[in-house]
């Protein structure tokens, strides 16, 4: 990515995920900063970015996790960046254990970082934009949090559901599209609808054709270890196949991983339908066959070079059976029910 020159730019800067919940993040923030320059990128992408963010008076970061293995790195340059820019860093997913307290990191565990970005920037907002603070909970499984159920009952659910799954199903249909996903975050920074937004209707639809066909394929195609039902290659967005696998396989856990030909590695998505935390499973497993992971407790994701692919899935098997015994016994030594 290339930044404009200094005396091109705006005065802000805001680094979000791509995600719906990183798009809403990233509306919310535009919102209250106005005159920001908006990028998409990713916990191992962020600090390449941030070598470029010299010079902006204000610069906010929304829904990226922090990787284990750049977060001494990372944190250096915020810390270089916070000494002459207004820093907020937003962000809801689990930190490393070295990570430290400063007072521009906002991280919350229980919310999503929509929710968490419209309560750090409030005074600066409409307080109509909860309704994208919402769409953004929605996509990202945090619906059922104080805030959003207090923030539901100013507005129709039915409404609001319509519109987030809208925008959700047309997020993920444009995959890497940043030039789209911008284009639907401006108008959302102002409060407009999703269905009023040019195109998001139209990649909605689209979306929802190709995920029937993915979940058909999913069906056919899910291999099952013992604790762990996974897709290879789905051909189609890989947080929903990873739910199809778990559905279709049988299984608590469900992986889908997609091969990445440049790189020689294997992205993956996976989702815990039970009491297993991936988070801690990943950033623990992943690192020791040479790739990264982690993310959320229910929710996470992996990278793992293709000679160690076969070797990382039986490890992650093995654990998953390990964390789901551990949880049949209770603090008193007793079997939970």
């Amino acid at each position: 990515m290339t930044r404009s020159n200094r005396s091109e730019r705006n005065s802000s800067l805001i680094l979000t995920h791509g995600d719906s919940d990183g798009v809403c993040s990233g509306a919310i923030a535009k919102s209250a900063y106005p005159d920001s320059d908006v990028y998409f990128t990713s916990p191992v992408g962020v600090l390449d970015e941030l070598q470029l963010a010299d010079g902006y008076k204000n610069i906010i970061i929304c829904d990226i996790a922090v990787d284990e293995s750049r977060c001494k790195d990372l944190f250096r340059r915020l810390e270089e960046l916070a000494q002459s820019s207004n820093l907020i860093y937003i962000d809801h997913h689990p930190l490393p254990s070295d990570c430290f307290e400063v007072e521009w990191l906002h991280n919350d565990l229980t919310v999503c970082s929509s929710e968490l970005t419209y309560k750090v920037l409030k005074d600066r907002l409409s307080r109509d934009m909860r309704r994208v603070a919402i769409y953004g909970a929605i996509g990202d499984y945090y619906d059922n949090t104080p805030s959003v159920r207090e923030w539901l009952r100013d507005w129709d659910k039915r409404s609001l559901f319509f519109q987030a799954g809208t925008l959700i199903q047309a997020l993920i249909f444009a995959g890497r599209n940043y030039d789209f996903k911008r284009k639907v975050l401006l108008p959302l920074s102002h409060d407009r609808i999703p269905t009023e937004i040019p195109n998001v209707l139209r990649s909605a639809k689209e979306g929802a054709s190709l995920e029937e066909k993915l979940r058909i394929h999913v069906k056919q195609e899910v291999r099952t270890l013992a604790n762990l039902a996974y897709v290879v290659d789905p051909n189609g967005y890989m947080s929903k196949s990873a739910i199809y696998a778990a559905s279709y396989g049988g299984k608590d856990v469900g992986l889908s991983a997609e091969y990445r030909y440049k790189r020689d590695v294997y992205d993956m998505s996976l989702r815990s339908r039970d009491s297993v935390d991936l988070n801690r499973l990943l950033r623990s497993i992943a690192p020791r066959f040479g790739g990264s992971g982690g993310g959320h407790s229910a929710a996470a994701g992996a990278r793992i070079p293709k000679s160690s692919f076969d070797e990382f899935l039986r490890e992650l098997d093995k654990a998953i059976g390990k964390e789901k015994s551990r949880f049949k016994v209770d603090a008193n030594g007793k079997e939970s029910q």
